[in-house]
């Protein structure tokens, strides 16, 4: 399985969180938000600037930073 940081991850494409190498108090704020190890993650759409992006993750709309997307590992999840 392929694993890409979350900002190459397509639109409509959904991820499975690996790793975030954050700093610690934007790791622990993304984990309080839900963004844990094993959780699907998909981008849906692009700021008009492409930053920051929305992201469906357990059903609610996140908008992360791209610097801070930079640092989430995803694996892509094999559609067939």
């Amino acid at each position: 399985m392929e694993t890409i940081p979350l900002t190459k991850l397509k639109i409509n494409t959904t991820g499975i969180i690996k790793e975030i190498n954050c700093t610690s108090s934007i790791k622990r704020r993304l984990l309080d938000l839900g963004l844990v190890p094993n959780t699907s993650i998909t981008p849906i759409m692009k700021s008009v600037s492409g930053d920051p992006m929305a992201y469906e993750v357990r059903n609610i709309i996140l908008a992360i930073r791209k610097s801070d997307a930079d640092k989430i590992i995803v694996v892509v999840k094999n559609e067939n």
